[in-house]
């Protein structure tokens, strides 16, 4: 029982609360089962194959799950560290409060490629961007595991128009549309400039 009770510590203890199973392999034989019956108690909660976090304390593990972003970001810090992923493009957008409605992928900014990872809590995947992280204006934000970094308002306009340069994804235009009233347009013009790209803001701009 103190063995289990230890694993959840280190959970609670980790960036994000979040672990995955492969670092514990120094301090258990077999962590995957360790991870296991700590989940079945109800102290950790499993949020992709190899991936745990610790269950807050306030919450009924029965029926809590972090929110995608969390459980993303969570993740993505487990495998590169402490405020080195970003929240990026409509997952930026969603902690931000301009995509009201649910997606079914979360996007993390990390400085290596990495294939999207399916989350095992709900129907839903984690997809990796390869970025320059340290060149992106990002900021902390609230999730449920913790403070984490997403891309700055002006920085996740420029990255969901660039991506969608035709503006044929609606859930893209609708987040740069609520985020543009509320963007700093000096900090945006900078960012274009600095990040190359002037023409991705023009045709933001343009009409507007």
């Amino acid at each position: 029982m103190k063995e289990k009770a230890s694993v959840v510590r280190l959970a609670a203890r980790a960036p994000l609360r979040t672990i995955r199973t492969r670092d514990l392999s120094a301090v258990y034989a077999h962590p995957r089962s360790e991870a296991r019956a700590v989940e079945q108690r109800g102290l950790l909660h499993r949020l992709a194959h190899g991936f745990y976090c610790a269950v807050p304390p306030e919450y009924d593990a029965a029926v809590w799950r972090p929110t995608l972003e969390a459980a993303a970001v969570g993740i993505a810090t487990a495998i590169y560290g402490e405020r080195v992923p970003v929240l990026t493009g409509l997952s930026a957008a969603r902690v931000h409060g301009a995509l009201p409605r649910a997606i079914g992928a979360a996007f993390v900014a990390v400085p290596a490629k990495r294939r999207p990872l399916k989350l095992a809590d709900r129907s839903g995947e984690v997809r990796f961007v390869m970025r320059d992280v340290a060149a992106l204006d990002a900021v902390l934000v609230p999730t449920d595991l913790g403070a984490a970094l997403a891309t700055t308002l002006e920085q996740t306009i420029l990255d969901l128009a660039r991506a969608d340069p035709r503006g044929e994804d609606e859930a893209a235009q609708t987040a740069i549309d609520a985020l543009w009233p509320e963007c700093d347009h000096v900090a945006l013009e900078s960012i274009a400039a600095t990040q190359r790209m002037r023409a991705t803001y023009a045709r933001i701009a343009e009409g507007r």
